[in-house]
């Protein structure tokens, strides 16, 4: 009876640290290049202040845990970035498998586009991403599963060039993810294609032609791109990794 009455004690002992598991216990699980000021909540229901990653601030996360997929295998998780004295922030569903997938779905984000966020944008570059996807799927390296449709809004270039308004729409399916890139105001007439490669990487290409409302030094660059076709579009193309 006693042995009984003691194991029944332990075992409500680990579950209510289980339960309320600080989250500042598992800061050392964090990836190495991430960094966030103030940990708060439990394990399963908590917050990071001042997230940053690989030198970018981020913003401050929250999220909750669904307990009963650990029983499948998979960590699930209901994610919500907000930064501060803005309107830009993102939510998701989001699960990490065993062998390394991670899938995330109800995908909504509205952000600002620069080098603060990504290091691997040119200083000059400004744009509003605003992002609805019902499926994203990663295997560890790669995207390899898209679905849903992307806006980036006010891109602005060197010396404040405006250069328009874009949307690109993924279908999902098999084969590398690729969208359709079509321009929905602006100085420019784009069409065009954004396809995601293994390296991972992507490639732009499609055909463009500058409107009457083009600054004179954006529609003499478009020039240079080759002879127009009959509606006075030119290809081009542009590639890259990540």
């Amino acid at each position: 009876m006693k042995r009984r009455l003691w194991m029944g004690a332990v075992a409500a002992f680990v579950l209510i640290l289980l339960v309320r598991f600080p989250a500042q216990w598992a800061a050392g699980a964090l990836p190495r290049d991430a960094h966030c000021e103030q940990l708060d909540g439990t394990l399963w229901s908590g917050s990071c202040s001042g997230l940053s990653a690989q030198g970018s601030r981020l913003g401050d996360l929250t999220w909750s845990l669904h307990p009963l997929r650990l029983l499948s295998g998979r960590l699930a998780l209901d994610l919500s970035l907000t930064q501060p004295a803005t309107t830009s922030g993102a939510s998701a569903h989001v699960e990490w498998s065993l062998a390394g997938t991670l899938s995330a779905r109800d995908v909504h984000a509205a952000l600002v586009l620069d080098h603060t966020l990504l290091r691997q944008l040119p200083p000059s570059l400004h744009a509003r991403l605003d992002a609805q996807l019902a499926a994203l799927r990663w295997d560890g390296k790669r995207v390899i599963e898209l679905q849903g449709q992307m806006e980036v809004r006010g891109l602005t270039a060197d010396q404040n060039t405006p250069l328009g308004d874009y949307r690109v729409s993924f279908s999902g399916g098999p084969g590398d993810p690729v969208g359709a890139l079509k321009d929905i105001g602006g100085p420019l007439a784009v069409e065009g294609t954004l396809r995601l490669t293994p390296e991972p990487g992507y490639v732009v290409a499609g055909l463009v032609a500058a409107r009457p409302s083009a600054p004179a030094d954006l529609a003499q660059q478009i020039r240079y791109l080759g002879s127009p076709d009959a509606q006075g579009r030119r290809p081009f193309s542009f590639a890259g990794t990540f």
